[in-house]
């Protein structure tokens, strides 16, 4: 594992310096060896001299060079800069319809139940089928998006999303449901890689590179409760298809954005799909989310789920074996290995175990215990949005560069697990001005603080050929950790609700009161993860004197080596020199011929 090993974005942009669907244009910088025929090549340094009677010519300048008629240079787009921020509102809208997915139809589900007449443990699958496509399929969704133009596998999956959910919104059965739910997932597993692929290699300059993730975070984070108030609304005004059918706005308007600002371009070298990786990858992500999402309805001891679990992390555990064997791998190691890269994925991991987690029990306890209804429920998280968009952006844009990933992220899960810690203090009767609203803003800071620095740091300096596969895995561990936070902490809470109805089943609010109970067990453990999260983050991640080190080692120059003089072609020796010659050079295969 290297030490900080991750590339800054000065080392990318000297790695890779064309970037065809960043919004600005072509190749803009040429090498000397990409030069046609008719241009001359500047000699090298080291190079003896041509004799008078034949000069060599001189270099051509950068200006001499674009004014030269044999060489015509295309002029490059205009408003490059505009196109940019376009392609961030493109990005943004395509990440919101995936991440508001996986709380909008919550919102919509019993609705959908009346409707379909489906049982309440049937329910799970039409999240559950969601989740088990889009966290299987995400490496091999990330894998294409560098094998083709990352903007038509965009629009790919933008359509097929849509398509997805217009089936979702017209389903007469149970079954049908199931099935788009899956089909959105597995769309889905190719939309939000490309997405994030699309941004990383659009802004390459660090301070703009802020501002995009900044954005970008803060959709991640809080599109989440932007789904629970957008559910709400369209269900308690319109229909709980319109929970599936909104998608087809989003999608419309992401794609004509699409085919007006991004521009696509292939790959130099298109890399090769690695299908017994895929294989291995998609069927263990697979059945662990699938152990995840049984726990919660069979518990942790049922044959299915230890099962599920146990072969899921065998096959994960074949994948990276087979990774280090493969010539063309999956997901190259080097991606993961990488110190400061990996503190970040584990960063947005752990998050998004406390994040979901806090969304589902939070809209349970204002739901079941307060009364709420679904549209209040949403307004009432607005709250800490607007504190994860503040946070994001001014985390982002101003105090990554000045203190570093590892200051943000660990002063964000500090944050996060105080707020988780103040949610473990309700009761039944608590006020949300004064039990439930400082938590929700200490947490909107908090998470603010994590996912758009964490996010930024897992993507910096990645390679062309890796930004896909880089960019799927924020969000599977975005994805796998929300399923292991749903399931786990739903076990937790309902064995230790149902321990204190054992204990406390007396009384006309005892059912409210071991809810709450259960609730805030599952704070605690919340709040626990986000501390060790906490330790992992000041032990993974490098300071900002480590960053500024290895950016200004990487800013460094490397010398080239010399070219070495050409040796002279050996001679015959006669036989009577060698014996007396003090060194003697081995003759070549030919002069030992001559000699004899």
């Amino acid at each position: 594992m290297r030490d900080i090993g991750q590339l800054t974005d000065f080392e990318a942009v000297i790695q890779h310096p064309a970037r065809g669907e960043d919004g600005r244009g072509d190749r803009t910088r040429r090498n000397v060896l990409d030069m046609p025929p008719s241009e001359p090549v500047p000699p090298a340094p080291s190079a003896p001299s041509a004799p008078p009677s034949e000069p060599v010519p001189p270099a051509p300048s950068a200006s001499s060079a674009s004014s030269a008629p044999s060489a015509p240079v295309a002029p490059s787009p205009p408003a490059p800069g505009d196109r940019r921020w376009l392609v961030l509102v493109v990005v943004a809208i395509a990440q919101l319809m995936v991440v508001l997915d996986s709380t909008i139809v919550n919102i919509a589900l019993p609705s959908a139940q009346h409707s379909l007449g489906f049982a309440n443990g049937d329910r799970q699958w039409v999240v559950t089928a969601y989740a088990l496509a889009f966290g299987s399929l995400l490496l091999v969704g990330g894998r294409i998006g560098d094998m083709f133009s990352r903007k038509w596998v965009f629009i790919t999956g933008l359509i097929g999303f849509a398509l997805a959910s217009a089936l979702g919104g017209a389903a007469v059965s149970f079954l049908t449901l199931v099935a788009a739910r899956a089909l959105q997932g597995a769309f889905g597993a190719v939309l939000a890689p490309s997405a994030l692929g699309t941004l990383v290699s659009t802004f390459t300059d660090p301070r703009e590179r802020g501002r995009a993730f900044g954005v970008f975070g803060s959709v991640a984070a809080g599109g989440g409760a932007v789904g629970l108030i957008l559910g709400g609304v369209l269900t308690q005004y319109l229909s709980w298809r319109w929970c599936l059918y909104v998608n087809l706005v989003f999608a419309v308007i992401a794609v004509a954005g699409a085919l007006a600002f991004i521009r696509g371009s292939r790959p130099a070298t298109r890399p090769l799909m690695d299908w017994p990786g895929a294989v291995l990858a998609g069927a263990g992500l697979f059945l662990i989310v699938f152990g995840f999402s049984h726990a919660e309805s069979g518990g942790w001891t049922a044959a299915l789920t230890i099962g599920s679990l146990v072969a899921g992390v065998v096959l994960v555990a074949g994948f990276v074996i087979a990774e280090q064997r493969v010539g063309h791998p999956l997901l190259p190691l080097r991606v993961i290995l990488d110190r400061t890269r990996g503190g970040a994925y584990v960063a947005v991991g752990i998050s998004g175990i406390a994040i979901f987690g806090t969304f589902l029990f939070l809209t349970y306890y204002l739901q079941v215990v307060h009364g709420d209804s679904p549209l209040t429920t949403g307004l009432l998280f607005l709250p800490m949005v607007g504190c994860i968009l503040i946070s994001s952006n001014l985390s982002s844009i101003v105090l990554l560069p000045r203190l570093g990933p590892r200051v943000l992220i660990a002063v964000g899960m500090l944050l996060g697990a105080a707020g988780m810690a103040y949610l473990s203090q309700l009761t039944a009767t608590s006020g949300y001005a004064s039990s439930v609203l400082p938590a929700l803003l200490v947490m909107g800071l908090g998470f603010g603080m994590i996912f758009s620095p964490a996010i930024n740091t897992a993507t910096a300096g990645v390679a062309r050929e890796d930004s896909g596969v880089a960019s799927a895995l924020v969000n599977t561990m975005q994805q796998v950790g929300g399923s292991i936070g749903t399931s786990a902490l739903s076990t937790i809470a309902l064995t230790a609700t149902a321990s204190f109805l054992i204990a406390h089943h007396a009384g006309p609010l005892a059912p409210a009161i071991a809810a709450t109970h259960g609730y805030t067990v599952a704070f605690v453990v919340s709040a626990s993860l986000l501390g060790l999260g906490f330790i992992l983050t000041v032990t993974l991640l490098p300071s900002r004197r480590q960053l500024e080190e290895l950016r200004a080692a990487a800013a460094t120059p490397a010398t080239p080596a010399p070219i070495p003089e050409p040796h002279p072609e050996p001679k015959a020796i006669p036989v009577a020199l060698c014996c007396c010659s003090p060194v003697i050079t081995q003759p070549s295969r030919s002069t030992a011929t001559l000699a004899r």
